[in-house]
């Protein structure tokens, strides 16, 4: 009997990325459940991750618990270091991805509702240790981070993820371009400064209310 060995595929999984305390926005509710079109901020970013069909979701929460807000496909991580910044968040992410058989991620924002589901798709397919979307030549979230380059992310205290890694190691970056609006909600501005120019649930075609500026 001759034995199989080829290999399983490749699986990928998506990491959202929630730890922060969202302290630039001000106002009675965390700015990841503030509504952007009637639905909490957090739910545009985790449903393109979701729709994006990739082998799993992770959610990485800290400040905020939320669970509540959160699609039961998806795996929340508890950052219990969150304050040391987004890379204690990363790490987290990668430890469980890395445990439960991930061979690589595709890690995105919490606070970025416009990245669509084709966003996290096409990085996810680009074959490269590291694979970073761009908007206009503008590198941004989403990130690929085959298990190769994950031993290269730094252990200690920061806040930058993987964009210290993509300025010390070029080599090993590609960029691929996608459609989208890479827009961040950070301040209570930002959340007047943006109006769909179509039905967000779409999140695509996004254009600044001029209106407000």
């Amino acid at each position: 009997m001759i034995e199989d060995t080829q290999k399983p595929p490749p699986s990928t999984a998506a990491i959202v990325l929630a730890a922060g305390a969202g302290t630039r926005h001000s106002g009675p509710l965390h700015k990841l459940r503030r509504p952007v079109q009637g639905r909490p901020l957090i739910v545009w970013s985790v449903t393109a991750a979701c729709e994006a069909g990739l082998d799993a979701v992770y959610v990485v929460t800290g400040a905020e618990d939320l669970g509540d807000l959160l699609p039961s496909e998806v795996t929340v991580i508890q950052n219990h270091d969150w304050e040391q910044g987004q890379g204690s968040s990363l790490r987290a992410g990668i430890l469980v991805a890395g445990e439960d058989g991930h061979d690589a991620v595709v890690v995105g924002l919490g606070d970025m509702p416009f990245v669509s589901s084709q966003a996290w798709q096409t990085v996810a397919s680009v074959s490269g240790e590291i694979v970073t979307n761009t908007y206009m030549g503008k590198r941004c979230p989403p990130v690929k981070l085959e298990s190769e380059v994950w031993p290269l992310l730094p252990l200690f205290d920061d806040d930058e993820g993987a964009r210290g890694l993509m300025r010390r190691r070029p080599e090993l970056v590609t960029e691929v371009a996608c459609s989208g609006e890479p827009a961040d909600f950070d301040t209570n501005y930002d959340f007047t400064r943006w109006r769909p120019a179509v039905n967000l649930s779409t999140q695509e075609d996004i254009k600044e209310d001029t209106a407000v500026r």
